[in-house]
């Protein structure tokens, strides 16, 4: 798994695409698209485009943790 290059939600853009999305999660591109056509992702799709507004990825993300805080996140 790669390591996370940000370090902080506020060092984000407003809006994510999947090579930004892939660093903020540490994964592979290829797995960000992957992610960002998932059921439940907060992908919009802008022309050839698909984005992700910072806002709803941090409510996604914490979500996702909430769901699985029980579960150690495996």
């Amino acid at each position: 798994m790669k390591k996370s290059e940000i370090k902080s939600f506020s060092e984000l853009p407003m809006h994510l695409n999947a090579e930004m999305v892939a660093k903020v999660l540490g994964i592979s591109i290829s797995g960000a698209y992957e992610l960002m056509h998932k059921k439940g992702f907060p992908a919009v799709r802008i022309g050839k485009r698909v984005i992700v507004p910072k806002d709803l990825f941090k409510k996604w993300l914490d979500e996702e943790i909430a769901k699985r805080g029980d579960k150690n996140g495996f």
